[in-house]
């Protein structure tokens, strides 16, 4: 069964920079659907939040 999970950003300021995100989160196994905006995302699927935390990461922007 699909799960949502939220996050939220600091520091995203442009829409590159959302698209880069959007693009990361995506890619994640498991990911289904992903919202994403300069304040934060919401992913459907079926991954885990730690997996989706290391993608945002790995591009330098802090989440939670």
């Amino acid at each position: 069964m699909a799960q949502g999970i939220s996050l939220t950003f600091t520091n995203v300021n442009d829409a590159d920079t959302v698209n880069r995100l959007t693009t990361a989160l995506m890619m994640v196994d498991g990911v289904e659907s992903a919202e994403v905006g300069r304040h934060g995302a919401h992913v459907e699927g079926r991954t885990s939040r730690e997996a989706l935390l290391r993608a945002v990461r790995e591009l330098g922007v802090e989440a939670r």
